[in-house]
């Protein structure tokens, strides 16, 4: 698959059944994606196999992230959305 392919299919899974969600996913792939390392970008993608509460209080930081592997890419979008600290 060729980034744009990649780029396209990150596009169109970010789009959420949660407005929140998709408030921090969709911005977060439209500038962020393509400049991740191949690694972030896999563990993105694998990440929106999760259910969409989880992700929006795992990058809320509401609750624990149940999955310690996907900690690198849920730092990225919430640097990108400035919500640390």
């Amino acid at each position: 698959m060729d980034q744009r392919e990649e780029w396209n299919r990150a596009r169109w899974a970010s789009r959420r059944g949660l407005l929140e969600l998709d408030l921090l996913l969709s911005p977060f792939v439209e500038h962020e994606f393509v400049s991740l390392e191949p690694a972030l970008r896999q563990l993105y993608r694998d990440m929106l196999y999760q259910d969409d509460q989880d992700l929006l209080e795992w990058i809320m930081g509401r609750s624990e992230v149940a999955m310690p592997d996907f900690l690198p890419v849920i730092a990225e979008i919430r640097a990108y959305h400035q919500l640390d600290g």
